[in-house]
Parts: C-alpha cells; structure tokens; sequence
C-alpha cells in the first residue's frame, strides 16, 4: 500500500482486545484521610493489543476492578477500530458514552486507552510521541520528587534520601498541614522541608484540599500563601476545595505565590471555566484520568492560549511519567514533572528504571512510542495476570 506520492502507508491495524491490569500490594501512602491500603488498588495498567501484534501501553488512576468493568462497556466502541487513530478513537468514545458520566470512571479508563494508542502509533511509525505531537522542544526535564508532609522533626528524614539520590526539586503534600487549624505547626513543617532541600533546590506546597472534608477556607489560603512566600515556594497546589472557583480565583489575585491546580478535573470542556475566570496560574491536569493524551495536549495548548502554565499531575504509574515526559517535549514552558518518591509502580515495573543524571534531571526518551519498556516478571509481582499485558 502506498499514499499518493508513491511512499508506503500503514494499513489499519485493527484492535482485537484491550486489557486492564489492576496493580496491588504496594500502593503507596496518599496522605488521604481514609488512607490507601497496600492491598488497595488506585492504578491500573492498559495494553491495547492489535491485529498486527504490536501492542501499546497506558496507565489508569483509579481502581483496577472498575477499569475492568469500564472495558466491558467501551468494547463495542473500540473492538476493530484502528489503532493508529488515537485522538479519533478516543473521542468516539467520549462522545457515545456522555449518558453514563461524563468525568468518571468511563473517563478514566478512556485515559489509559488513549496514552497505549498514541504508544501504537509511535511503535508503528517509528517516532516518539513527543515528536507525534509537535516536536521536541527539549531532550531532558527537571523533575520535582512528590514526598508527603509529616511532623516538623520528620521532613529532614523524609526528604534526605531523596536528595541524596540527586532530586533538586520537591513537592511535599498532604499529611497534617492545614489540618489541625494550628498555623505555627504549618510554618514549622515549611521551615524544616526547606532547611532538608536546601536554599537552592525548588520547592512547592500541596496541602491536598480536595481530601474528604477539607476544613479550611479562603482566609487560610490567603494567610498560608504570605507565608509560604516567605520560604520562596514556587506554587501552593490545591489550597482550597475543588469546586470552590471564584475562591481561587480571589486566591490568585493576592497570592504572592503562584496558584496551582486541576488534577480533579477530567475532559477539556471542565478546564474552561477555570481559564475564562483567571482561577489558576498552573494548571495540572492528569493524563491517566483526564482522558489521555490527546486530552491532555488540548488543554495544555489551551492555557498557553490564556497565559496559563501547564505541569502535568503525575502520582501514578512508570506509564504516567513515560507519558508526561513526552508531553513536557511538546511543549514550550513545561519545564516539571511530578515523580512520586518511593513508589514501586515508578520505580519497579520497567525493563530500565529512570534515572537522574548529574544534575537532577530526567531524559526523554527518543525511542518510539512512549520510549519505555514494562517489565514482565516485575509487573507479576503487583498485579494476579501480567500476561495479558504483553504479545
């Protein structure tokens, strides 16, 4: 088969199965009011198997069981589709399930469909998606080690063995701040996480109001972002409950300390608001929830559009950082990616591991599709068929 100027085309490759890997027995802490259980399951693996053999892979934020339940539904939609046709495909699946709920669980799974299409696509043509998407506006990027808060007296050894390992960025979230309405345990925790980073590394602050029953407002969020200032802390993410827009944007407008958030959104279409009312200054949607890539990259060219910066939230999977390193390739000032310190489902299902190079950052893999390779035997330690996953 050729195009019309006589060069090779690519046949449809048809989708004969896609599968769902719960992943269980290490899932890391949350920092959550009701806090994950190792044996909870929160990530999801996709492979997208074609008739070709070629397979591409995603990650899904949510519980496995309901990945698997969401397949069901979506396979009439997907099954014999072309493979090569992520953004297609994804939105046929968008649009003929808007009756069931928009935003939630079909939403999730089509995120993890979508990330293993656009890694078909690449394999397929030889690119990475990076390059699939645009180009490649930089080989390597910083990224930021997400640790959780604990007491004042414990953030030094939290954090310690990350920065030994080269990391010169780090969010630290959750936990007690904001949660006993005492602001001098606040500042403390502030204090001590920017004495173990040092003065010179970044560092950014997430007190995870969208945990069940957050008790704090706008008040707080203003007074704790005068104070978070004062340590030359680069955003407060998720400082006030997630619905509460026009508190974030009234939060923006004071805030001497840039205003993050987005990750609870899922769709383009929620973003909108938040960039017509000038809510946030960085916005962080999430790959594996928000409905992939080719979600993703809409509502990053969006905020550009709006003079938003876009960093992707990333506490996921080695799949969600592969897919948000070749995102931050495509575009210009996303110059961060969140890697979730400690966790097994980053560090410990790849055929090669990430790793920092001398300066703390990560290389984008230029290899095709996602450019990583998942492991077999590691993956079987988390999840009851690691088979399905592979041809």
């Amino acid at each position: 088969m050729t195009d019309s100027t006589g060069r090779p085309a690519l046949p449809p490759m048809k989708i004969t199965r896609v599968v769902a890997a719960p992943l269980f027995g290490e899932s890391p802490k949350g920092g959550w009011s009701a806090e994950i259980r190792p044996e909870d399951s929160i990530h999801a693996l996709i492979a997208v198997h074609t008739d070709s053999g070629l397979v591409g892979h995603g990650s899904v934020f949510t519980d496995g069981r309901l990945v698997e339940a969401a397949l069901d539904v979506l396979k009439p939609l997907y099954e014999g589709e072309n493979a090569l046709e992520p953004e297609r495909v994804s939105e046929k699946l968008h649009q003929n399930t808007f009756w069931m709920g928009r935003g939630g669980t079909l939403t999730h799974a089509i995120s993890g469909i979508d990330i293993a299409l656009w890694d078909i696509l690449g394999k397929a043509t030889g690119l990475s998606v990076g390059r699939l998407l645009g180009g490649a506006h930089r080989a390597r990027v910083r990224p930021y080690c997400s640790l959780l808060m604990e007491e004042p007296d414990e953030m030094e050894r939290v954090i310690e063995p990350y920065r030994a390992q080269g990391f010169t960025a780090f969010k630290i979230g959750w936990g007690p701040f904001g949660r006993r309405d005492d602001y001098k345990l606040d500042e403390a925790i502030i204090r001590a996480a920017r004495k173990a980073v040092g003065p010179r590394a970044k560092l950014m602050v997430d007190p995870g109001a969208s945990d069940a029953y957050w008790p704090q407002g706008l008040k707080w969020a203003i007074r704790t972002a005068k104070m978070l200032a004062d340590y030359e802390v680069g955003w407060f993410e998720e400082a006030l409950k997630p619905d509460a827009i026009d508190d974030f944007r009234q939060l923006r407008e004071v805030s001497p300390v840039p205003i993050a958030g987005g990750e609870v959104l899922t769709r383009r279409q929620s973003f909108i608001p938040w960039l017509v009312k000038g809510a946030l200054d960085i916005v962080q949607p999430d790959v594996t929830k928000v409905g992939g890539i080719s979600e993703q990259r809409r509502i990053a060219w969006m905020a550009q559009d709006f003079g938003v910066k876009y960093i992707g939230h990333g506490w996921n999977t080695a799949l969600g950082l592969a897919a948000d390193l070749q995102l931050s390739s495509a575009f210009p000032d996303c110059d961060l990616v969140e890697y979730i310190g400690g966790s097994p489902y980053v560090d410990g299902i790849l055929a090669t591991p990430f790793s920092l190079d001398a300066e703390g950052f990560l290389a984008i893999p230029d290899k095709p599709g996602l450019g990583v390779e998942l492991d077999r035997d590691k993956v079987a330690r988390y999840t009851p068929d690691a088979g399905a996953l592979f041809a």
